[in-house]
Parts: structure tokens; C-alpha cells; sequence
């Protein structure tokens, strides 16, 4: 008899997440209970599943014959082909515990979009010369009550009827999923100095739109207070739907499920402002105790990655160094020293070939970004159908020297499957990272606009507390510069017009059925 128990382990303390249903006289239960987890590609979700054969009615686990249990991350079964993932089970020495399967999939109700377009007729005459410049502002009602603003349309200088361009709106940000939950609409004439005059309102649901054109979405503008003042008064105009459709866009899920891999590359800062690394005060200072802040940042970041790219072999690159035999600089050079072939065995294959480049190279100058992030380029430039994404980390310690090479190398790789992560070590000021990052003002090279915002900076010393304690500060590393890819690597996607691979079937070896798990 068998039964399983689905615990999240999170550091650091473990929630019993639930317990499966018991299945009777088998060896091989197909479970069928599922589980909901929030799932954020950007944090490192721990689970531990335990398996229990079930001999009496007590609820205490200890009472009953533990079977084995396993360890895995959610991104790992995200990660894995078709989203399935199977796993030995072990835990009990000398014993082989047979295997677990896990399958994951995303729940749906929220991806879909609406796409509608407006027309008014006969608004009233705010404006002085007899006209209106009319807009139109949308708010979602909340549970309490309350109202969000969540579209303005633009203003249609000039009239009393108005025809507004299609817009396109995520139905979760127009009435959160709720189909019959009221949509407000306000009609405004748009005054340059802000003070924007009120012509009126009236409310719909998205049950009502999505009926399309029809008589049902033709609404009354109602000025309240001109109702109350004026006997004969009617309306402050009409709005009229004109078209209406829906879509289901594209998860970051749905690709990864359909095989997109990410491939990670890492490029560390070699340059001569780290310092000696055989001194304690450098940033390369190799600790026997402790990491140091490239090992760290490299480790936080390439540890969640590393679930989505099914080979976990990762170039990873030095710049600004001088190499053995000759002493020529290199802006691109591999940290394994092999030209042909800068691929290293996961994360910890990294971390030893980061350390013995260390041994090898002499550190020097200047801080050339533009040569890394070409290197890349390269990489994606040539698989741009989406079946792969690349993940640039740049570990730097400072001024960069090639800004103007390494805006024009982000502005095309804007138009590649590529973003870029830059985590500034030490003290120095990094006022062109944050420019570089494009949050505020999107980056441009010869007067080019960076198609898509593809850099994410942040500098390690705000995750560190003041006694340079970093345990819980690196989830939050990872965190932060993660926590955009998943929509950087979307508005690729959509931009290019590439769907999602439908889902692989799960393998099943010749002659065996498998049963399988649901989270």
C-alpha cells in the first residue's frame, strides 16, 4: 500500500505542504491529487517528497514504513522536457527505492487579452469654439469597492465623435478574471494645463464586451450632477463598441514546456582594478573559507538558470586580462583556456575554472564590455526560431572603458534572444551600468533605439548586511536581476511571432506504461 507525502522544504524552515491520497496494493500508484504552488522563475523553490507504505489509520507519519523520498527544485521540473521530471527515490542506505515522476503545468485563466476599439457620438460641447477633445479612462472595480485606473485611451483632438484606436488590454487587469465584475468607464475633454472636464460615465462587464458590436454595447454617457440640475436632460452622448476579440498570449511557461532551452554564458571582469588577487583586499581574493563576491554572484544566479538548460554545459568567459604565453590582451577569452571549446560543467565547473584562470592569467585592462556581449550576440544571432534564449551574466568591478562599442553591441543585441545581467562588485560609482540597464530611458546607439530593454543591473554591495553577512542576501540577488527575463524573453518571442512547441508527449520506454505524479 502506498502513499505519499508532498512537503516544501523553503530555507530555512519546511512547510508540510500536503499529503496525497493513499492508493491500495500497488507498487506503482498513479496519484492523483495535485497541488498549487506559486511559482517564480527568479527564486529557488526547494521541494522534498517522501513516500510512506500506510498500515494503519494513524495520522503519524512515524507510525507507518517509509519508502524513500527526493529533493528537487520546482525549476527543475519546470525546467525539464514537457515539464515531467523523473527521480530516483533514495534515503534509505543500501536500498534501491524505485523512481518518482513529477509533472507540473500552469494553471490558464489568466493569459488571455482582449482587443477592442471605441467610437462616441454627440458628446457634450466643453470647450469654448463648440468642440471636445475627448479621451476615455477605464477602471477595474476591487473586491472592497474601490476602483483601479487600468487603461486611458488617447485624445481625439477636435470633436464631438470621436473614434479611438484599438487597444489591447490583459483581461486579468480589467476585471481580474471576474467576468461579471463591473467596469467603469469615464469620459473626459482633455485641457492642456491638467484640469480635464468631466462629460460623464457608465459601466459595463467584460461579459458585456465580449459580446462585440451589438446593441447591448451602446452605452448612455450620464453626467450625474446635469442630471440632477436639468429636467429635460438625456445624455452627454454615446460610446459604442466596435470590434472586440480575444487572445491567449504565450506564457514563459508554455515555451519552456515546449523545449526552448536557456543557455547561460558567464563573463567575469579580469581587469587590474580588482586587485592582486593574492592579496586579501582584492575582489578576486580566493578565501579557502569563503567565496568570494564574483564566486557568489556567479553561484546565486547560475543556480536558478541552471534548471532550464537541459546539458548544464556553460561557457564562461574572462575579459581584460593579459594570457599566457605572450601577455596578449583578451577581452574574450575562455576561463578553461580552451579556444574550441569555453564550455564548463555546471555551476561548479565554472567556479573551478574561474579559480585556475586565476593562477594563469595576468589581470590588466581597460573594462571592454562590447567584445562579451558581441561574443553572445553571435551565439544567438545564430538560432533566432526560439527554440533557444541566451542569458549573458557580466561580473565587473567597474568603469566601464568601451561605452559607446558596447551601447551599439546592446542596441543589436536588442534584436536578438538574448538579455544581459551586469552585477558591479566593490565600491565604484556605476552610473554607467545603471544607464546601460535602460529602466528609465531606453538605450540608444546612433540615434537607434534599443528595440527591447535587455540589461538588468545591480550592484552586489546593496545585498550585503553590514557585518558583509550575505546568507539570505544572495536569494535576493538572484531575485532582482532574474526577475525580468521571463517578460525580456516573452516581448522577444512576440515581437518575432514565435509560438510555443506544443508540448513533447511524455517518453515512455518500450513495453512499460509509467504512472506518474501531479504537483
Amino acid at each position: 500500500v502506498c502513499h505519499i507525502l508532498c512537503i516544501n522544504v523553503s530555507i530555512p524552515h519546511t512547510i508540510t505542504f500536503g499529503r496525497t491520497e493513499v492508493i491500495d496494493n500497488t507498487l506503482n500508484p498513479d496519484f492523483v491529487r495535485k497541488y498549487i504552488l506559486d511559482y517564480f522563475f527568479e527564486e529557488k523553490q526547494n521541494l522534498r517528497f517522501d513516500l510512506y507504505d500506510v498500515d494503519s489509520k494513524s495520522p503519524d507519519l512515524s507510525k507507518h514504513d517509509f519508502l524513500g523520498q527526493t529533493f528537487c527544485t520546482l525549476g527543475e521540473i519546470v525546467g525539464s522536457p514537457g515539464s515531467r521530471l523523473e527521480k530516483p527515490l533514495g534515503g534509505i542506505p543500501g536500498k534501491k527505492c524505485g523512481t518518482i515522476i513529477l509533472s507540473a503545468e500552469e494553471l490558464s485563466n489568466c493569459r488571455d487579452s482582449a482587443t477592442m476599439q471605441f467610437c462616441a457620438n454627440k458628446l457634450d460641447k466643453k470647450d469654448f469654439f463648440g468642440k471636445s477633445d475627448p479621451f476615455m479612462v477605464f477602471y477595474r472595480s476591487n473586491e472592497d469597492g474601490t476602483f483601479t485606473i487600468c487603461h486611458k485611451t488617447e485624445v481625439v483632438k477636435n470633436t464631438l465623435n470621436p473614434v479611438w484606436q484599438p487597444f489591447t488590454i490583459p483581461v486579468r487587469a480589467l476585471c481580474n478574471g471576474d467576468y461579471d465584475r463591473t467596469i467603469k468607464v469615464e469620459v473626459y475633454d482633455w485641457d492642456r494645463d491638467g484640469s480635464h472636464d468631466f462629460i460623464g460615465d457608465f459601466t459595463t462587464s467584460y461579459r458585456e464586451l465580449a459580446r462585440g458590436q451589438s446593441q447591448f454595447n451602446v452605452y448612455e454617457v450620464i453626467n450625474t450632477k446635469k442630471k440632477m440640475k436639468k429636467k429635460k436632460y438625456v445624455n452627454s452622448g454615446t460610446v459604442t463598441l466596435l470590434s472586440f476579440s480575444v487572445e491567449s498570449e504565450f506564457t514563459f511557461l508554455d515555451y519552456i514546456k515546449g523545449g526552448t532551452q536557456i543557455n547561460f554564458t558567464v563573463a567575469i571582469d579580469f581587469t587590474a582594478s580588482n586587485g592582486n588577487p593574492s592579496q586579501s583586499t582584492s575582489l578576486h581574493y580566493m578565501n579557502p573559507y569563503q567565496l568570494n563576491a564574483y564566486a557568489m554572484a556567479l553561484k546565486a544566479v547560475g543556480e536558478i538558470i541552471q534548471d532550464y538548460d537541459s546539458d548544464k554545459m556553460f561557457p564562461a568567459l574572462g575579459f581584460g586580462a593579459k594570457l599566457p604565453p605572450d601577455g596578449r590582451v583578451s577581452h574574450a577569452f575562455p576561463l578553461n583556456g580552451n579556444m574550441e571549446n569555453p564550455y564548463c560543467n555546471g555551476i561548479e565547473g565554472i567556479l573551478e575554472a574561474y579559480h585556475q584562470s586565476l593562477k594563469t592569467v595576468q589581470l590588466y585592462g581597460p573594462t571592454n564590455f562590447a567584445p562579451v556581449v558581441n561574443h553572445v550576440a553571435r551565439y544567438a544571432a545564430a538560432v533566432q526560431d526560439g527554440s533557444q534564449y541566451f542569458v549573458l551574466l557580466i561580473i565587473t568591478d567597474g568603469v566601464i572603458s568601451d561605452m559607446a562599442q558596447t551601447k551599439e553591441a546592446i542596441v543589436n543585441g536588442a534584436k536578438l534572444p538574448m538579455s544581459i545581467i551586469i552585477v558591479g562588485v566593490g565600491q565604484a560609482e556605476f552610473d554607467a551600468m545603471v544607464e546601460l540597464d535602460g529602466d528609465d530611458i531606453r538605450i540608444s546607439s546612433r540615434g537607434k533605439l534599443a528595440e527591447r530593454d535587455i540589461v538588468q543591473f545591480v550592484p552586489f554591495r546593496d545585498y550585503m548586511d553590514r557585518t558583509g553577512n550575505h546568507v539570505l542576501s544572495m536569494a535576493r540577488l538572484a531575485k532582482d536581476v532574474l526577475a525580468e527575463i521571463p517578460d525580456q524573453f516573452i516581448s522577444y518571442m512576440k515581437s518575432r511571432g514565435i509560438k510555443p512547441n506544443p508540448e513533447p508527449p511524455p517518453y515512455t520506454p518500450p513495453g512499460h506504461t509509467h504512472h506518474h505524479t501531479q504537483i
